[in-house]
């Protein structure tokens, strides 16, 4: 039947559930009785699954046996095309298939995907054929070609259910305004680009939780990036940042920030205080020693938050080498 055996249940008499442990006997089944195979949907294996045009059986079509006879038709296998085959799962995952263009029968698929993944090809443009994928929350674009223009920003804008947006180890040196229609971004990842500021607008997106634009050549941040009150992670490492905005004290749910290799020599006044989440700090490759952290605001409570969080992690033997972080420099360091 090509169905994996856990989707598989055998039925007779009214609906009754053939159990492995029962016998026939038991369940009333004799000669000419008809015995039924229901398959579940989407636990088919080897050449895909069969479908309702084929002589074999449907994924929720029944299949009869005569069990006085006992004999089994063998099913035609009929093998679905890849683009079949992405509107019945939602995913497409094209990573790492050489490809210089996205093929044009993606956007056929229309709102039935929910995932695009091409990382790790030779792509140069995402086309405004985008918007054809309505129903789109995943759109991976990592380790391509893409620089700035090549990305049609008016048709990603017109697809209001995405909610991760990777676009790492490309080409871009500038985000544009229209960056902050994505309001429903919750996931940003612009890493390894030549990136030198964010935008503004950036502020506007304020569901966005994750925000990795570490390696790249930001200088400084937009204040407004005080209004993206969902933060709780964000990599700004190995930029050329020379302070951080006052306003960075108001991402109250912030959680993890690494700021290492850049040129910071102090931090808001506010961020111990107001962001009382914080339990992760890497300050590692900067002018702030920890000498400088431990005079802040609300220094005591974020390394009490942090060494709590560090035991746990040494009670479970998850996410630690066993010695404690101090998350920055000491004075002597260079001595």
């Amino acid at each position: 039947t090509n169905v994996l055996p856990r989707g598989q249940k055998l039925i007779c008499k009214a609906g009754k559930v053939l159990a492995d442990a029962a016998s026939l006997s038991s369940m009333q089944v004799g000669d000419g009785s008809k015995v039924m195979l229901i398959a579940s949907q989407g636990l088919h294996q080897g050449e895909g699954p069969i479908t309702k045009n084929s002589s074999g059986l449907a994924p929720s079509a029944k299949r009869t046996s005569n069990v006085k006879d006992n004999q089994t038709l063998k099913p035609e296998i009929i093998s679905k095309s890849r683009a079949e085959r992405w509107k019945i799962t939602g995913v497409i995952a094209l990573s790492g298939s050489n490809l210089k263009a996205v093929p044009e029968e993606v956007w056929d698929c229309g709102s039935s995907i929910r995932v695009l993944d091409v990382c790790n090809n030779s792509i140069e443009a995402i086309p405004q054929k985008i918007a054809a994928l309505k129903s789109l929350n995943k759109l991976l674009l990592t380790a391509n070609d893409i620089s700035d223009g090549g990305i049609s920003w008016e048709g990603l804008s017109c697809v209001d259910t995405l909610t991760v947006l990777s676009l790492s180890q490309n080409r871009l040196v500038t985000l544009p305004p229209s960056l902050g229609t994505l309001t429903f971004l919750r996931e940003l990842c612009i890493a390894n680009n030549m990136l030198g500021s964010l935008p503004v607008e950036i502020g506007l997106l304020k569901q966005l939780e994750i925000l990795i634009a570490n390696n790249n050549r930001i200088t400084s941040l937009p204040s407004s990036i005080g209004d993206c009150e969902s933060l709780f992670e964000v990599d700004l490492s190995s930029n050329l940042l020379a302070e951080l905005p006052k306003a960075c004290g108001n991402l109250h749910n912030l959680k993890t920030l690494h700021l290492r290799n850049n040129g910071l020599n102090s931090l808001p006044p506010t961020l111990f205080k107001k962001c009382w989440r914080l339990t992760t700090l890497d300050l590692h490759g900067t002018g702030i020693t920890n000498d400088i952290l431990r005079q802040m605001e609300g220094w005591e409570e974020f390394d009490e938050r942090r060494r709590q969080k560090y035991q746990k992690q040494l009670d479970f033997r998850v996410g630690s080498s066993g010695v404690f972080d101090e998350g920055a420099d000491d004075d002597n360091r260079h001595a």
